[in-house]
């Protein structure tokens, strides 16, 4: 049986609450140095793997090249990652984390996940470790309905078949 309207409606305004409550939840962890959760948010994605044309990670985050391009370059000043050219396109840029980024990422998840687990006390392994289920299973089956990313290009829309590929990765 399908899922009926109003169970969809307010699965989307509990994943919004959720998502307002885990901004909360991240600025109550929150230092001074950290840099946020827009430039977290490409780090991550360029920290996931091998390195990852700027493009890629634009259409992934679902932002344009031009806000990519400064999130970019801001992380670049921290020395977070490297901008190089595509080899295979001398227009395009490749990202990679550095060590320092790395290093920044994994400090920020312990943070944050000692945060929320004094938040959770009241859980138990069992409860967290299936709502931990829960919102992947859901995330997949979302990315996946959504399927390739578009990008608009000026010449009209075009397939982003390597996002379609980041889109599997978290």
């Amino acid at each position: 049986m399908p899922v009926a309207q109003h169970t969809a409606a307010e699965l989307v305004y509990c994943i919004f609450d959720l998502q307002r409550t885990l901004r909360c939840t991240t600025t109550a962890s929150a230092q001074a140095a950290d840099l946020g959760v827009a430039l977290e948010g490409v780090l991550r994605i360029v920290a996931g793997g091998e390195p990852v044309r700027a493009s890629d990670v634009a259409a992934r985050l679902g932002v344009g090249a031009s806000a990519l391009s400064r999130q970019a370059a801001d992380l670049e000043e921290h020395n977070f990652i490297f901008r190089e050219p595509d080899p295979a396109d001398g227009r395009a840029y490749l990202l990679s984390a550095s060590e320092k980024g790395r290093t920044y990422l994994a400090e920020i998840e312990h943070r944050r996940a000692s945060t929320v687990q004094q938040m959770l006390a009241g859980w138990s392994e069992e409860e967290a470790a299936s709502t931990a289920h829960t919102v992947q299973h859901l995330t997949a089956t979302l990315r996946a309905a959504v399927g390739p990313q578009t990008r608009t290009h000026k010449y009209g829309t075009i397939q982003d078949h390597q996002s379609q590929t980041l889109a599997g990765e978290n």
